[in-house]
């Protein structure tokens, strides 16, 4: 499973507590801070998502962790006629929703603030379920994904793309260099929180990636999985399904 690591270290919150204010608390930069932390590659993970999801054609998909909306609004190119972006973090969902309206998307997307382990929808509610960046947060990855399993409908289609540690040299020994000196200073330029940034890398170096969290997935009850290394594998998308 992986170690648990949390954002603030002396605190007493829980780590849902945690993540909540963390991401509260960088909202406003967070677009920015990815854009620059993966030299603006994470728009075109995005878009392999976006890509995968298209072949399946799903009326309505759930985006959870959906942050600033990011992914949700890029998933209205797949044609559903529903898309609900879920995030426990009303900074981050305040953003999210000023960048909905702009793009006059308010029709097609419904932000909604709730939490993963507690999704307020019933069985079997989503064609689709996405989630970018965001299972290495969930305070209980297992309960978060059975409840992920839950909401989505049979022979549904389950996305993610989260951070991997790459395992071929030279690639693994460079990631390791930029999350430990480069990193931590692109950090300090975004925000004062510099536990917030030093969480996001610790967090994503000690997730369980690639076959690790496919069995997850397969010991949740998802079948067909599969993960998908991207740029020399410092992101991987993981697809699976439900019986």
């Amino acid at each position: 499973m992986g170690k648990k690591v949390t954002p603030y270290k002396d605190s007493r919150l829980s780590k849902k507590e945690q993540v909540t204010q963390m991401f509260d608390t960088i909202s406003e930069k967070y677009d920015g801070l990815n854009r620059v932390i993966s030299f603006g590659i994470d728009v075109k993970w995005r878009k392999k998502v976006v890509d995968i999801l298209s072949e399946k054609s799903p009326n309505s998909i759930l985006d959870i962790a959906t942050g600033t909306g990011d992914l949700a609004i890029n998933l209205v190119k797949t044609g559903a006629d529903k898309i609900v972006g879920l995030d426990i973090s009303p900074g981050m969902l305040e953003v999210g929703k000023r960048k909905v309206a702009a793009k006059k998307l308010h029709k097609t997307i419904e932000m909604v603030e709730g939490d993963s382990e507690k999704l307020p929808f019933a069985d079997n509610s989503f064609d689709a379920v996405t989630v970018a960046f965001g299972v290495r947060n969930f305070e209980s990855l297992k309960k978060g994904l059975a409840e992920i399993y839950r909401v989505l409908a049979p022979k549904g289609t389950f996305v993610v793309l989260e951070t991997s540690v790459p395992t071929k040299s030279p690639y693994k020994q460079g990631y390791s260099f930029y999350t430990k000196n480069i990193l931590p200073i692109i950090g300090k330029l975004f925000s004062k929180d510099r536990s917030a940034y030093a969480y996001l890398s610790e967090s994503a170096s000690v997730f369980p990636h690639g076959e690790a969290f496919n069995n997850i997935l397969r010991e949740i009850g998802f079948i067909e999985v599969g993960n998908r290394p991207q740029t020399f594998g410092v992101a991987s998308i993981y697809v699976a399904t439900k019986k």
